[in-house]
């Protein structure tokens, strides 16, 4: 049995990592294990949640205590397929409808998933060629932005395992992709550096990281609130001076 409760402790710091790299709020992860542990049994459970680290502190019926605590060392990536599915995990497992062991083996089986490559790939070139459009450039200036959107992808993928850290990443991304689209649009008249630029800028800027954060303080969460919010204005520091720096190599091709 104590076991058991050890293997629900652990499944459930597990699952509050997963949901806070998946972009969730502090206080939606705190509230789903609390009451995954209660759901359980648990006479009282005390969650508290930082966006680099998790600890969660159970008392059971007859005095016993158990505390664990979880590291989160990479950042968010906001994926929410993945929240969604722990969301609907938490949600059956307090109806009562699973035991300790298929409430890990769910878990395991949304960890292991991994997006479609190629749905991953087109949103990319979507979201920057539309983008593109939105801010007022023409067909040719969404294509390109589409085509240098499949080229950030393309670096997330390959690039991020290699960076210690996001702003270093953003940084490389930032400036590849700014110095290409400003030696192609050199040459040809028709085609709007800035408008190129900003489709594909709009991918790395940290919209819904920026939003949870200033949530996250709204409703309580300052800490977390404010640690989430300078590292959104220092990726958006890191974007602006990667483009900056490109557009500066190049010779102010805008």
């Amino acid at each position: 049995m104590v076991d058991e409760k050890r293997q629900l402790i652990s499944c459930m710091l597990d699952i509050g990592k997963e949901m806070v790299k998946s972009g969730a709020e502090i206080s939606r992860v705190e509230d789903t294990l609390t009451r995954i542990g209660l759901s359980y049994g648990a006479k009282r459970v005390n969650a508290f949640a930082l966006a680099s680290n998790i600890l969660i502190s159970v008392e059971f019926q007859g005095g016993e205590e158990i505390t664990m605590t979880r590291r989160i060392n990479k950042g968010m990536q906001n994926d929410f397929t993945k929240l969604e599915a722990l969301n609907d995990l938490s949600r059956r497992f307090c109806m009562n409808d699973m035991s300790v062991f298929d409430l890990h083996s769910e878990y395991m089986k949304i960890h292991e998933k991994k997006a479609s490559v190629f749905h991953t790939y087109f949103g990319y070139m979507l979201a920057s060629g539309a983008f593109a459009l939105f801010f007022g450039g023409n067909v040719f200036d969404s294509i390109i932005s589409a085509l240098f959107g499949i080229l950030i992808c393309f670096m997330q993928y390959k690039l991020t395992p290699l960076c210690k850290n996001n702003i270093t990443f953003i940084i490389i991304t930032s400036f590849i992709s700014g110095l290409g689209i400003s030696l192609l649009c050199m040459p040809f008249s028709f085609l709007n550096a800035d408008k190129i630029m900003i489709g594909d800028i709009m991918l790395l800027v940290p919209g819904v990281a920026i939003t949870n954060s200033v949530r996250d303080i709204f409703v309580g969460d300052t800490i977390t609130g404010t640690m989430r919010f300078i590292e959104c204005l220092l990726s958006a520091t890191a974007l602006a001076a990667g483009f900056m720096l490109a557009i500066f190599v190049s010779g102010g091709a805008i």
